[in-house]
């Protein structure tokens, strides 16, 4: 008998090996990582590779980003590089992840849409802005014209506004949250993960506008070009992280775009002076200074409670952003970690 109990013994232990190393084993990602980061590097090449290809694009001296032809044909130019990263990303979602149609519409936030995710999102952007918005609305008397939808009918009356809010914010989403994120969800990255290292390609990308500036500003200095780089690719990850993460938290595309054209008509907030002096700097590409014209040079002419009372909403925006980051971006409509198990 002792043999047959040995023996026993030996397809027990071999029975909960395999229950620990094969039968309970996690199957491996539908893509390795390096594929994930691979092809974030290379949709963001085939973004921006495109504007230095052709004369009508490549920025000079003599032809600014900012002239009607070049917006136009880098319109063009984007337009095909989004149509090129979509169906490499739906083949790679459909052959290696196994999506289904549905799934890659909910992978891509383009299906289903929750306008009322939509609306709480913008809420939650709105609260973050309070002291722009008070200021720009309230100080400087611009919100009659936001009910009269003025600021709608500058941007589809100018190529530089239909670039800054309509064009910039659909493709850099769709391309930086849209596509990239769900190649990171094959791949299994955590949420964390997909949150802060997502949007550094969104960053990177704005880097070429150093190259552009210096053509176009020849006598600044090397080191405050370099700074003002370096401070736009943080702004812009940090819009990205916060993009990052409603994307997550909602699977709504719409909600990140409105939110990415709104960040860029509203700029940075003022950090310090009085209100009513001088507009923010803008959030959106250089040269995207909307409110150049109307708003740059202001004639102080309030008190200083209107100031105080700026401050105060800049702090309280901050922490009631803080405190509804969370509450307002609940979903049903969040993205998984992965995709289905198979």
């Amino acid at each position: 008998m002792a043999p047959i109990k040995l023996l026993a013994d030996r397809f027990s232990a071999l029975g909960k090996m395999y229950e620990q190393y094969f039968k309970g084993a996690q199957k491996p990602p539908a893509i390795a990582p390096t594929t994930a980061a691979a092809l974030s590097v290379l949709f963001t090449l085939i973004y921006v590779v495109p504007f230095y290809l052709s004369p009508q694009t490549r920025p000079s001296p003599q032809l600014t980003r900012d002239a009607p032809s070049s917006i136009r044909a880098r319109v063009q130019a984007v337009t095909c590089s989004c149509v090129a990263s979509f169906a490499l990303t739906v083949f790679v979602l459909h052959h290696y992840g196994n999506a289904s149609p549905q799934e890659v519409l909910k992978l891509l936030g383009f299906w289903p849409i929750s306008f009322l995710d939509t609306a709480k999102t913008m809420l939650l952007v709105a609260i973050l802005f309070a002291g722009p918005l008070f200021e720009a609305g309230v100080v400087d008397g611009d919100m009659k014209e936001w009910l009269r939808w003025q600021p709608v009918r500058e941007v589809l009356a100018s190529w530089i506004g239909y670039r800054n809010y309509v064009v910039g914010p659909v493709s850099e989403e769709l391309i930086w949250r849209s596509l990239i994120i769900p190649l990171h969800i094959l791949a299994r990255f955590s949420g964390k993960q997909i949150i802060f290292l997502t949007p550094l390609y969104f960053g990177i990308a704005h880097a070429h506008h150093l190259y552009e500036f210096r053509l176009t500003h020849p006598r600044t200095p090397l080191a405050l070009a370099v700074l003002r780089s370096v401070f736009q690719f943080t702004y812009t990850s940090l819009f990205g992280f916060f993009a990052a993460f409603v994307f997550l938290r909602t699977g709504n595309i719409l909600s990140i775009i409105l939110a990415h054209s709104f960040c860029n008509f509203m700029g940075l907030p003022r950090f310090w002076g009085r209100v009513g002096v001088e507009a923010g700097v803008p959030i959106g590409p250089p040269g995207a200074d909307k409110r150049a014209d109307e708003s740059a040079r202001r004639v102080q002419s309030k008190g200083i409670a209107w100031t105080v009372a700026y401050y105060v909403l800049l702090v309280a925006g901050a922490v009631g952003f803080y405190l509804q980051l969370f509450p307002l971006t609940e979903s049903i409509y969040a993205l998984p970690v992965a995709l289905r198990e198979q």
